[in-house]
């Protein structure tokens, strides 16, 4: 899977220092991994989720024992992941995200 917009897990890292190492994991699991579906991308993450936003769906990961959120735009058929926002649980439950 391509990651599109690496730079935002970097970022959010350098902000939230006990991000970093689990943002990292993702990213290896991420990238390598070969998805066509939400079933076959719950083998690898079981903290994801996908969530219907506009007419689109988001998929958002759990990240560092939930205490993060990435919330990212998959295109399984080419193989590309779009990172939208990486927030804190708090910034996700305003849900702001949505707009």
């Amino acid at each position: 899977m391509h990651v599109i917009s690496q730079k935002a897990l970097w970022v959010f890292a350098k902000e939230h220092a006990d991000a970093a190492t689990p943002l990292r994991a993702w990213f290896k699991l991420a990238q390598h991994g070969r998805f066509n579906n939400l079933a076959e991308l719950k083998r690898t993450f079981a903290g994801v989720d996908m969530v219907p936003v506009e007419g689109r769906d988001l998929y958002v990961f759990n990240i560092g024992g939930n205490k993060y959120r990435l919330i990212a735009a998959i295109h399984f058929n080419i193989r590309r992941l779009f990172v939208r926002h990486i927030l804190t649980h708090s910034e996700y439950d305003t849900e702001r995200w949505k707009k």
